[in-house]
């Protein structure tokens, strides 16, 4: 097992599971006595400048939602499985639409209802994440949680 997040950082969100995943703006300097993660998944409409960790870049344009659905689904399956035992992080530009998005459909992939998944992440990591109603009704729309 790898070394995890500390739930009292920054961004840092637990789910109901106990898994922790990071949620960031890239905008915002990276502080440099945080922990970097072991694997990321960047939302962006371009894709993001490298980093010395192994990342996924998803194709996320800013207010929208993800250009290749079923990618997404694939994407967030991974996050979600990886953060058992790896620093994950979610970040896209400032932080809140398509990285709170990301992380309510995290949260329904752990078990929340799809409808109480965003208020559980507003009340959680950001008050203000998930910004425009189609991320809301893409999160309500978010298939349950993973079995297997």
């Amino acid at each position: 097992m790898g070394e995890l997040w500390d739930e009292r950082d920054a961004g840092v969100l637990r789910l109901p599971s106990g898994r922790l995943v990071r949620g960031r703006g890239l905008r915002h300097p990276l502080d440099p006595t945080a922990p970097t993660p072991s694997y990321a998944l960047y939302l962006l409409g371009r894709q993001p400048p490298p980093v010395p960790w192994e990342s996924r870049w998803l194709r996320w344009p800013d207010f929208r939602l993800p250009v290749d659905r079923p990618g997404a689904r694939e994407a967030l399956i991974e996050v979600w499985e990886r953060a058992v035992d790896e620093r994950v992080e979610v970040a896209c530009g400032g932080g809140r639409g398509r990285t709170g998005t990301a992380l309510a459909c995290l949260a329904v992939l752990d078990g929340v209802p799809a409808g109480e998944a965003v208020a559980y992440v507003r009340a959680r990591y950001d008050r203000r994440a998930v910004e425009t109603p189609w991320q809301k009704g893409y999160v309500r729309g978010f298939a349950g949680p993973v079995t297997g």
